[in-house]
């Protein structure tokens, strides 16, 4: 069951002095594109590899994208579009690069331990590597979060708040010390909701880049960001689950989160800014929120937030800093999207693909990747994604009752 979502509207950027006293949308709450018949496997979506205890399709969740504080939106901007800023994928404004820098891990590799400073130690730390974009858009105007990765200027958000500005819009980067410059949109990939900003200063403070695959459940979590547009914000708690499928966006823009779980408390404007571990490392980047507002309750945080890992991040970041875009592995089928069974069934396997040279069937059931259960199509998109184009995954398939395991190589979707 998809966890009914909402997002209200939010008052301008910088407006801290009233509170806020909007009315919580009340439409119908987004819930998902509309899967009729099969799905073409391989455009964008995927990625998420599931831990073997699987609690089965009440797991996957719909999430409110918790990115852009919306200022001023065109009439439906906010009807069931949960949190885009702008209708248009901003992928193709992107540019390129030349020798830019690779976006590389912490050093110490290890996992997140409780921090040996406290809280407030550890944001004074993060928090002058962490800006407010403020974002303008044929649409209209948001505020979103990032954090800075290199001194040179590469800041790293979600596609939902620096996407929609693409080549005509405005990128206003606000730094911790109140100072601002131009941003330009690097690129984007909605299929992850990542996006890279660059701006023209050397010499700024960066954050460290954690490992998500050392993170554990009840490490330390600390979120950054702006909030409704409240710039330095930090809210602290826990990782509360890991590798949780969420599926979040709209207007035909939709996000396959392999999401890590906390509740830090992560609001509209939070996206896009670092979640760290209790060493002050990044583990990953705030990108949605479930909530009760589809109930008539807090259409804000209620203590189930989620960021995309780390170890994703790198990889799209990377490709988008090299070359304007980033690439989303398949393996070459069409999935039954209306299958009730457990698993994925393939619906067609695409000729020529890694699927059909490895001796994938039309009708076969997938219950596992890399012996991690499939419950769900879902499941399988997330999990393929978790990966690169080049890799190799291990596909448990059910074929006319029974079980066999076969070897599948990842490419690019075109």
């Amino acid at each position: 069951m998809s966890v009914p979502t909402s997002l209200p509207p939010t008052p301008p950027a910088g407006g801290t002095s009233v509170p806020y006293s909007g009315t919580p949308y009340s439409g119908t709450p987004y819930s998902g594109p509309s899967y009729a018949g099969s799905y073409s496997y391989g455009t964008p979506p995927g990625g998420y590899a599931p831990p073997a205890e699987k609690k089965g399709r009440a797991g996957l969740i719909t999430g409110v994208i918790a990115g852009t504080a919306a200022v001023s939106l065109v009439a439906g901007g906010f009807g069931g579009v949960i949190g885009y800023l702008a209708a248009e994928n901003a992928g193709g404004s992107q540019a390129t690069i030349a020798a830019a820098p690779a976006v590389a891990g912490a050093q110490s590799g290890g996992s997140s331990i409780p921090a040996l400073m406290g809280i407030a130690d550890l944001a004074a730390a993060v928090q002058p590597a962490v800006v407010q974009l403020n974002i303008g858009a044929a649409d209209g105007e948001g505020t979103g979060s990032g954090f800075i990765i290199s001194e040179d200027g590469y800041i790293v958000t979600n596609h939902h708040v620096a996407g929609p500005a693409g080549e005509d819009g405005s990128v206003e980067v606000v730094f911790a010390d109140g100072s601002t410059a131009t941003g330009k949109l690097v690129g984007s990939d909605a299929g992850y909701d990542l996006a890279v900003v660059k701006v023209e200063r050397s010499g700024l403070p960066t954050l460290d880049l954690g490992s998500s695959s050392n993170v554990r459940v009840g490490d330390v979590a600390v979120a950054l960001g702006s909030p409704l547009g409240l710039q330095g914000t930090v809210t602290s708690g826990i990782v509360s689950a890991l590798e949780r499928p969420v599926t979040a966006g709209g207007r035909g823009e939709t996000s396959f989160i392999n999401a890590i779980q906390t509740d830090a408390a992560i609001n509209p404007g939070n996206s896009g800014g670092p979640l760290v571990n209790g060493s002050g490392e990044v583990i990953g980047v705030n990108t949605a929120i479930a909530s009760l507002g589809a109930f008539g309750g807090a259409a804000g945080s209620i203590g189930l937030g989620f960021a995309i890992p780390i170890d994703t991040t790198k990889r799209i970041v990377n490709e988008i800093i090299n070359t304007g875009s980033s690439t989303t592995p398949v393996i070459g089928v069409q999935l039954d999207m209306q299958f009730e069974g457990q698993g994925a069934r393939v619906a067609e396997v695409t000729p020529g693909s890694g699927a059909a040279e490895a001796g994938i069937r039309d009708g076969d059931i997938i219950t596992a990747v890399n012996g991690d259960v499939i419950t769900e199509p879902t499941e399988l998109i997330v999990s393929i994604r978790s990966n690169a184009p080049g890799d190799n995954v291990d596909l448990t398939v059910l074929r006319d009752g029974r079980t066999q395991d076969i070897t599948v190589t990842l490419a690019a979707a075109e």
